[in-house]
């Protein structure tokens, strides 16, 4: 197993050295590739990527990825979006499960993630920008398929605009003939709907599909319900290829500080070990993580006094003892 393993900037650099702390404990024979990209380097070089980072993503297996912060350049096209494409990982995976703040809110969101308002087909004129939304067939049809294949007697829900935009109803209509065709117990919603029922009712949720967009704004809307962002995980998953990352983003005001929350960089490490067929010790640094929270080990977004590495030596305890009995 070989990972290109991208620090970023600001707190991107503190939570993946917490993740990497936790899979140290685990004694994994895992090749740890590190590549330099985001602002950082496109201040020293007028990059945020190269081809030639792009040359080492493909030499490895995934990408276990911190956060980066957006240079102030007008031409700059986001790295995540690049790599997205580059590599089609077509399927954004972010569980919403609570661990102490609402704990019987469980489900999933799976989010489109390479079309939609994130195609990056754009023309700027003086007075105006045109942003060209994509919604295929074939890209709704095999995001579809994903989330029925993760439903396992779960409802999904079908998430779009379609009394507005033509193309929410392709995403819609795509949407249910799959879920029909796989014989899925199946509801779809109005985007702004949904993020009403998740404010008054979170907990009838099990699953949802949605375009990139919505996904990714309904995602970190849910991510409130639990106690924040710095809980919640994500993968990129392709057809042979992924990048897994904490949802939140760089936080600079923070960085350096120890006040960064690890817990969704050790999650999103957990759905590596999982991608990678180590369904056991993806489950071990589950179970340590909601142990080390229930004990109260938090850092202060949660209320607690503990900094980022306390956090992360914590979970790796809780492993190390777990397997030593």
């Amino acid at each position: 197993m070989k990972v290109a393993v991208v620090e970023g900037d600001g707190i991107g650099k503190e939570v993946v050295s917490a993740a990497l702390k936790v899979l140290d404990a685990l004694s994994l024979d895992i090749e740890e590739v590190p590549v330099e990209i985001g602002y950082g380097k496109w201040k020293r070089t007028g990059k945020a990527i190269t081809e030639d980072d792009f040359d080492i993503f493909e030499s490895c297996d995934c990408i276990f990825f911190g956060a980066i912060t957006t240079p102030p350049d007008p031409d700059y096209k986001s790295v995540l979006v690049r790599i997205r494409q580059k590599f089609d990982l077509y399927a954004n995976i972010r569980p919403i499960k609570g661990m102490g703040v609402g704990e019987n809110i469980d489900f999933t969101i799976v989010r489109e993630n390479t079309e939609g308002m994130y195609s990056g087909v754009e023309q700027v004129f003086p007075d105006a920008v045109h942003s060209t939304r994509v919604i295929t067939r074939r890209g709704s049809e095999r995001i579809a398929e994903y989330a029925c294949s993760l439903a396992r007697g779960k409802r999904l829900t079908i998430v779009h605009k379609a009394n507005i935009l033509k193309s929410c109803r392709l995403f819609r209509d795509v949407c249910i003939g799959v879920a029909d065709r796989h014989k899925i117990l199946w509801e779809d919603m109005l985007v702004d709907a949904v993020a009403h029922r998740l404010v008054l009712d979170p907990e009838r949720f099990e699953l949802i599909v949605t375009t990139n967009l919505f996904g990714d704004i309904l995602s970190d809307m849910a991510a409130a319900l639990i106690g924040g962002l710095g809980l919640c995980a994500s993968a990129n998953i392709g057809e042979d290829y992924a990048l897994f990352e904490p949802v939140h983003g760089s936080a600079p005001d923070i960085a350096g500080k120890g006040l960064a929350n690890p817990v969704a960089a050790i999650l999103s490490l957990a759905m590596m070990l999982k991608w990678f067929g180590r369904v056991e010790e993806s489950d071990a640094v589950h179970d340590a993580v909601s142990r080390v929270l229930a004990g109260g080990i938090t850092t202060p977004d949660l209320g607690g006094r503990y900094s980022t590495a306390e956090v992360a030596e914590a979970v790796a305890a809780a492993i190390e003892k777990e397997q030593a009995t």
